[in-house]
């Protein structure tokens, strides 16, 4: 049986696991510049910070544009080379925000940039790319990636004809990207079920974007479903969710914050994405790409156990058992479903 059909196939995985500790662990934490830590991005040549420069949170009202901006900057000129968006962050002020930081001084030439449109259909797509393109000032964008893949059908939504995909296609064909992958934080068999259309269509992704945190390795855990398979296949590994949006941090499990990003640099991760909305948030990330070293199964199995009275049943993974952080759920439009056009755009910053 090919890997297409044993991802398809009706026995499902299990969702818990018996031993938590028994994950992929990094024996290199990479190539050390500094203060930050580099790692190769999938199969690819091309290195990238092992932390990364998270947009939602710049995006945000407690936030002046001139802070945001301040922000990228700093985080680029102590070594984050990686830089995360949305279509929809912020409703288009995270993207303004990275284009008016990356236009200045150079520092697009200096970054990895990535964003993520939802629409589901070619048009909706190609229009949120080009969207994208405009707000973050910028003729290429490093890393697009499908959004929110949340639903037994949006794999077949994306590859179907006229779907999604082909829009990335003629995207990357026409210069506009370089590289694709897709997101999402749902479910793990949800992931499988998108990799396993690819595989099915002949498609290899460039990388994919899941939560990896010390409470996932106890529920749903992508870490223990999705996790191989990418190893397996040189897909670059996006770690999100390592605190979730700070709901982990006030569950009260005894972990202190840099333990939180520790552990997903652990993981083979390409880049850990962290939120970034204070100068505290900026030195936290390069605390923990400083003083990271490589734990073994005793050290993970210590911190898992001191994670698990509170990540069963998922009550602090509200974006695995709530619609809390499910954007598209509340904004059908940006699907593509019989909508003639995306959503307009934020106003140009000035």
């Amino acid at each position: 049986m090919d890997q297409a059909q044993s991802l398809n196939s009706p026995a499902l995985p299990a969702m818990r696991v018996d031993d938590p500790a028994d994950l992929p662990f990094v024996t290199d934490a990479g190539e050390r510049r500094g203060d930050m830590l580099y790692r190769r991005f999938g199969r690819t040549d091309e290195m990238i910070s092992a932390i990364g420069l998270g947009g939602f949170h710049l995006g945000k009202k407690s936030l002046t544009d001139a802070e945001a901006v301040r922000l990228v900057h700093e985080g680029i000129d102590r070594g984050i080379n990686f830089v995360d968006n949305c279509w929809d962050y912020n409703e288009g002020q995270s993207e303004l925000r990275v284009g008016v930081a990356l236009d200045q001084g150079g520092y697009r030439d200096r970054v990895f940039l990535m964003t993520k449109v939802d629409g589901r259909s070619k048009a909706e797509a190609a229009k949120q790319i080009d969207v994208s393109l405009k707000r973050m000032r910028t003729d290429c964008i490093d890393l697009v990636q499908h959004h929110e893949i949340l639903r037994y059908d949006d794999p077949d939504r994306i590859f179907a004809e006229g779907g999604a995909m082909e829009a990335f296609v003629e995207a990357k064909q026409a210069g506009k990207l370089r590289h694709i992958g897709f997101t999402g934080h749902k479910d793990p068999r949800i992931h499988l079920q998108m990799l396993a259309v690819a595989a099915e269509r002949g498609f290899h992704f460039d990388a994919v974007q899941m939560p990896l945190n010390v409470m996932d390795a106890h529920f749903r855990s992508f870490a223990h479903l999705v996790l191989p398979y990418l190893v397996e296949h040189g897909i670059a590994v996006l770690g999100m969710k390592a605190f979730a949006d700070s709901v982990l941090l006030k569950s009260g499990a005894p972990i202190a914050p840099v333990e939180y990003l520790h552990y997903q640099l652990n993981l083979p991760t390409s880049v850990v994405i962290t939120g970034i909305q204070s100068q505290r948030d900026l030195d936290q990330a390069f605390e923990a790409a400083r003083t990271f070293r490589p734990m073994d199964r005793s050290a993970m199995s210590e911190l898992l156990a001191r994670s698990r009275p509170y990540a069963l049943e998922g009550k602090y993974e509200l974006f695995k058992t709530s619609s809390t952080f499910d954007g598209t759920a509340k904004n059908n439009a940006w699907l593509g479903d019989d909508v003639e056009s995306v959503t307009e755009l934020a106003p140009e910053m000035e």
